[in-house]
This record gives structure tokens, C-alpha cells and sequence, in this order.
């Protein structure tokens, strides 16, 4: 081919690579290993939720929604806001049902920021939020959270602002670190974000999963927000169906029909008769569930971690979501993708390497390098299997 012809690739394509998560789940399935890598959350959706999909199917549920989504779920969505978050929304002018989290975070990008704008993360960060903006040419600004309880720093913050800067993402509770922002810190962010003028798109998918007596708070419901924040969550984890691909946000009524476009632009609706199962679940699950849910989870976390100190890897125990980083120093490997390996390698477990989640440092060092991620949104018998290998790990070294 020429070297003057006009088929290469984009500006953007020689720099993205695939997801670290996505390589790890690849190379655990090689093994037949346990994967603790990717929040694919396998456990049992609630019956409801899939009885109502199937039956939707049946009754010919199979077409084209309206871009927003299905009245009930809008309808049923507004009403969870109103009793769990605190929020009143318009079901009919504040609501989008998405293709997942990512297609809400996607769509609500490129309607609101422009190339060149800069939107600062929290870091540690989850890499899908880096990379969508990457992929709209938004530069994104790593702000580090003060570890090991990741708290913020107001100067580290004040000081990434520039005239460029536009925008926040807040995830809580985080992937990775299970940072749950205190109301504190979130009054804070809030007053920070108006004295600055900027958007805020929260991430706050692993709402329902948190521990110890944590409150989840969104950050629109605080005076002054709800004008200037995206609120964004979804179903795949709290009813366990990833592979559906159904999220939903919340935002002034002023964003949401550009929004809307860009989403319809990109996934049309999400998925029709999927919608219906996502509104009996919100209409016919208990308050119960989600406490149970919340309880079920803390003893997996509370197993994971236990087992993590008693062979070496000492966790930083998350207050929410299904993440728990842990110390890799131990593992051989140059790098954290190098110790994922050799951990994968030594007992079929597979975690994800920290530097996923962290920018670099001074020195060029990516700061999660002693950093590895497990996830125990796993079924109970596999995550004691996965405990058992770590354990005889342990005692053959």
C-alpha cells in the first residue's frame, strides 16, 4: 500500500488497547481458572426479574421503545429515586433508560462536553471512564485520592482546575477502591463544583452495595446539584444480569433531550422486553432484598479479605460496591500485570492488575503497581473455591 494513501487508522486507534479486565478474563478462561477479575457478577438474578423478561418476550415485547425507555420503568425509576436517593425526577422528561451504564456515561459526553474540554477523575478510577473520554478526544485529569482510605485532597483538587475544565466524574461507591464519599466530602465536592461552574456525572452503579453501616447519598439530591449533575446507575448489578446491558439516568430536563439523541443516535432504545423484567423488579422486590444483597456481600467481603491476610496480600478493606484491592508486593512480576499473571499462574485465580486504575506518577511509575484487584461478585461455591487455592497456595510457598 502507498504511503501516501489515505486508508490508515484514527488519531485515537493506535493508543487504545484492549481492557486489562478483558485480557485477564481471556487468559483465565485458558486456564479454566476462577475469575475474580471481571464484575460479571454470576451470581442468580431475582426470579421476577426474569420471569417478567421471558414473559415480555411471549407477549411480543420485541420492538423498537421509545427512545427514553418503557413508561413503567421510567415511571418505576422515578419512584425508586424519590424513596432511595432522595431525588423527585420527571419520569416523562428527566429519565433515560440506557444501554447500560456505559451507553448513559457515553451519550451524556458527547452531548454536554467538547473536544479539548478537560473533566477530572478520581483516582483510583475504573478505566472505562478514562477511556470514554479519551474516545471523544475529552482530556481527562487525574486527580489521586489520599490512600490507603482514599480521601480527598481540596488542594490536589483546586489546583487540576483549569479554564479547559468542564467537568467532574464521581463514582461512589468506586470501582475499584470501594470508596463510599461521606456526605461531608460530597457537600464539599458540591460547593467545589458550583464555585467552579462544572458538570458532574456520578457513577453510582454499586449503590445498593454497602457495608459496615455506610449511607449512600447521590450528589444531586444536595442543594444546588440537580441542575448540574448526571446521575447514573443501572441493573446489571444489582440484579445480576451484566449481560443485559440496561442502565438508566437522571438529569434537568434542559440535558436529557441531547442526551436522548446521542443515545438514540448510537444503541436506538435499549433493550425492549429486557426493560420489562428491570420494572418488576423495581415494582416487586422488597426493601428486603437490597438489605440483603448489602449483607450477602459484606460476608463475601469479610471471607475474601481474611483469607487475603492470612496468605500475604493485604486488602484495603472496601466500605462498598464488589472490589477489593490488595497488596501484590509479595508476587513475582515486574509490573502488576506481571504479578496478575504469576498469581493466575500459581493458583488459577485471576485478579486484575492495579495499574488499570491509576495514573502515573513523577517518575513515569504507574502508582498502582504493587496493586492487584479481586472481585467477589462470585457464586459461593466458587469464591470458597478460589479461598481454598489461595490457601494451599499459601502453604506450598
Amino acid at each position: 500500500m502507498s504511503t501516501n494513501s489515505k486508508l490508515f487508522l484514527s488519531d485515537l486507534a493506535p493508543h487504545t488497547v484492549q481492557s486489562e479486565i478483558r485480557a485477564m478474563s481471556v487468559a483465565c478462561t485458558a486456564v479454566n481458572g476462577i475469575n475474580m477479575a471481571q464484575g460479571v457478577c454470576d451470581t442468580d438474578p431475582p426470579h421476577p426479574v426474569v420471569e417478567a423478561a421471558i414473559q415480555a418476550i411471549r407477549e411480543g415485547q420485541n420492538i423498537y421503545t421509545r427512545l427514553d425507555g418503557i413508561a413503567p420503568l421510567r415511571e418505576a425509576i422515578a419512584a425508586k429515586m424519590l424513596q432511595w436517593n432522595r431525588m423527585t425526577v420527571d419520569p416523562d422528561r428527566e429519565v433515560l433508560v440506557t444501554s447500560g451504564a456505559t451507553g448513559a456515561l457515553h451519550a451524556a459526553l458527547l452531548a454536554l462536553l467538547n473536544p479539548g474540554d478537560e473533566c477530572l477523575v478520581l483516582e483510583p478510577f475504573y478505566g472505562y471512564h478514562v477511556a470514554t473520554l479519551r474516545s471523544q478526544r475529552v482530556v481527562p485529569v487525574i486527580v489521586p485520592l489520599d490512600a490507603p482510605l482514599f480521601e480527598l485532597d481540596h488542594e490536589r483538587l483546586e489546583a487540576a482546575i483549569t479554564p479547559r475544565t468542564r467537568a467532574i466524574i464521581l463514582n461512589t461507591p468506586s470501582n475499584p477502591s470501594g470508596k463510599v464519599f461521606t456526605l461531608a466530602e460530597l457537600e464539599w465536592m458540591a460547593d467545589f463544583a458550583q464555585r467552579h461552574d462544572l458538570f458532574v456525572f456520578t457513577d453510582e452503579m454499586y449503590e445498593y452495595f454497602i457495608y459496615d453501616g455506610a449511607q449512600h447519598q447521590s450528589l444531586a439530591a444536595l442543594p444546588g446539584m440537580a441542575e448540574r449533575t448526571i446521575t447514573i446507575s443501572g441493573f446489571s448489578k444489582t440484579f445480576s444480569v451484566t449481560g443485559w446491558r440496561l442502565g438508566y439516568l437522571t438529569a434537568d430536563a434542559r440535558w436529557l433531550g441531547a442526551i436522548g439523541y446521542f443515545h438514540d443516535l448510537t444503541y436506538v432504545c435499549a433493550p425492549s422486553p429486557l426493560q420489562h423484567g428491570a420494572a418488576a423488579g423495581l415494582l416487586s422486590l422488597p426493601q428486603s432484598f437490597y438489605q440483603g444483597l448489602a449483607a450477602e456481600y459484606q460476608e463475601k467481603r469479610d471471607r475474601v479479605c481474611s483469607v487475603l491476610r492470612q496468605v500475604g496480600l493485604t486488602p484495603i478493606t472496601p466500605a462498598g460496591a464488589y472490589y477489593i484491592l490488595a497488596d501484590a508486593s509479595q508476587l513475582a512480576g515486574e509490573d502488576a500485570r506481571a504479578k496478575a499473571r504469576t498469581l493466575l499462574a500459581e493458583t488459577g485465580v485471576a485478579t486484575v492488575a492495579g495499574s488499570a486504575f491509576f495514573g502515573q506518577d513523577g517518575d513515569g511509575r504507574n502508582r498502582g503497581e504493587a496493586l492487584l484487584r479481586f472481585c467477589f461478585a462470585k457464586k459461593q461455591t466458587e469464591l470458597e473455591d478460589a479461598c481454598v487455592r489461595l490457601l494451599q497456595w499459601k502453604s506450598e510457598r
